[in-house]
């Protein structure tokens, strides 16, 4: 299997951090050295290995930000 390269272009957030130290994040993040997309998943320590997420185009994410502030939460 070929190695995935990644390169996290900026931090934007912290959703949550379980026991073990992983955290869930949001990150503007460069797969493979293509563009940059919006990637939320779980991240351990340092960054070293990372769970499966789910990864974000400009206008997905701003139909999630759409559906979301039309929740009643």
């Amino acid at each position: 299997m070929a190695e995935i390269k990644y390169e996290i272009r900026e931090t934007l957030g912290v959703l949550s951090e379980n026991n073990k130290g992983w955290s869930k994040e949001l990150n503007l993040i460069s797969w493979n050295d293509r563009e940059a997309k919006y990637d939320i998943r779980d991240w351990a320590p340092e960054h070293g290995k990372m769970s499966k997420g789910i990864t974000l185009s400009v206008e997905e994410l701003r139909k999630l930000k759409y559906l979301l502030n039309e929740m009643e939460l």
